[in-house]
């Protein structure tokens, strides 16, 4: 079933674009992405060439992804939107293909960053942002495969609550420094903020695109408490036959390889 565009039927934001809350927080955010790259640099001249070649890499998958790709999102969002609107699937499935491709972007750009390394003055392996310079490899058993059944509970979730887009940007945001945490808890605190912007990134337009007239309802506060560990429960089902099978059967390092 199409699902066309109804008179008066607009973006399932209860608050209009560039709310000033909203922008206030995207500007406190921005504003921490550049304290901590500054920091980042501080650190990196007083180590060595590896350090400085990593933040160089951090730096390039936050202006290709965080400021040029945000930028295209937001300017391009209605025709984005009308655009997945008018694809014959349920929602549902477009919501977690649309989030599954975004994530797939952002890996392309993060891939791409750490295959620069000669680039950058040092040798593939010495530094890096993603576990292994093939694309595939990265996709397939380390990022977007562990992704999907959290795009998937976002969209149970979100067939019962009419979060908004720009919610689910922070919350997307939230979830990915939970999912960094487990890889590099130090890394996931201080670079909070870009985290937020990266995995945000995935889920604010898939949501922007949904139809807001679904028969879900407004989510109390306390609904935006509970959206992480609601997603991490749901998505339990298929995140522990996935890893048990990356860890345990195919035997796949978890760690970087090159």
């Amino acid at each position: 079933m199409i699902e066309e565009p109804r008179p008066g039927d607009k973006p399932n934001d209860p608050e209009p674009a560039g709310h000033p809350l909203q922008r206030l927080i995207i500007k406190i955010l921005c504003a921490l992405v550049i304290l901590t790259a500054g920091f980042l640099c501080l650190v990196a001249v007083n180590s060595g060439a590896p350090e400085v070649a990593t933040v160089k890499m951090v730096f390039g998958l936050i202006l290709l992804w965080i400021v040029l790709g945000g930028a295209l999102m937001h300017h391009f969002r209605d025709r984005a939107r009308t655009c997945i609107r008018s694809v014959p699937l349920d929602w549902r499935i477009k919501f977690v293909l649309f989030a599954t491709v975004l994530a797939l972007i952002e890996e392309a750009v993060a891939v791409s960053m750490t295959n620069l390394a000669p680039f950058f003055g040092v040798k593939a392996g010495e530094a890096y942002v993603t576990a292994s310079t093939n694309y595939l490899d990265v996709v397939l058993f380390h990022s977007v495969v562990v992704f999907v059944p959290l795009f998937i509970a976002w969209a149970l979730i979100l067939s019962r609550y009419d979060f908004s887009p720009f919610a689910v940007f922070l919350l997307f945001g939230i979830m990915g420094i939970v999912c960094e945490t487990t890889i590099n808890p130090a890394g996931a605190i201080t670079g909070f903020a870009m985290w937020i912007f990266i995995y945000g990134l995935m889920g604010y337009l898939p949501t922007y695109c949904i139809p807001s007239e679904r028969g879900a309802r407004k989510p109390r506060w306390y609904h935006h408490l509970l959206a992480i560990p609601a997603v991490f429960l749901i998505a339990l089902p298929l995140l522990i036959p996935i890893v048990y099978l990356l860890v345990n059967v195919l035997q796949h390092p978890t760690g970087p390889h090159f």
